[in-house]
Parts: C-alpha cells; structure tokens; sequence
C-alpha cells in the first residue's frame, strides 16, 4: 500500500455521487446549540481545561456576588441611620 500524505484523500470517497451537497448545512444549529468559547492562547495555558475554566468563572461569580451584597446592604443601613452631624450653615464666601 502506497504512503499518502495526510491532505490527501482516500480513493472510495466519490464525491461525484453527492447531490445538493452544502457546506456549512448545519452550522447555524450547532452553534446555537452550545456554549462553546474560544479563550486567547494566553489563558489557555492558565486556564487547561474546561474544568479549571468553570472555577475560576464560579469564584469570579461568587466574589462579584458578595461585593454587591455587601454594597447594596451598606448603603441601606446608611439610609436608614439619621445623620449624627448638623448641618452646616451657609457662610457667604468671597471669591
């Protein structure tokens, strides 16, 4: 059997016998099928596989959470407490 490269394509695949053959038929549904993200080569070697990924993503969720948690709490605990210091009065300035 003679060597082939690997570009190179079988001899009993005949594509004369396809009809109506459509690249791409399919991709649309696919696509809109899953949650694949490509991530840049940079973070791919942080960042291995899907698991790593998700538990970064899961603490950058969990630490986002809390903050708004403890921002939205703060600044109801602000609202209700009165004021403890007088309010200043209007000196005119000279300016």
């Amino acid at each position: 059997m003679p060597k082939r490269s690997e570009n190179e394509m079988r001899a009993e695949y005949d594509f004369s016998k396809l009809k109506d053959g459509v690249r791409g038929k399919y991709y649309s549904k696919a696509k809109a099928g899953t949650n694949l993200v490509l991530i840049d080569s940079d973070l791919a070697k942080v960042f291995p596989n899907d698991e790593s990924v998700n538990r970064a993503l899961r603490l950058l969720l969990e630490t986002a959470s809390d903050a708004t948690k403890t921002s939205h709490s703060t600044r109801k605990k602000a609202k209700k407490r009165p004021n403890p210091r007088p309010k200043a009065s209007r000196i005119p300035t000279n300016r």
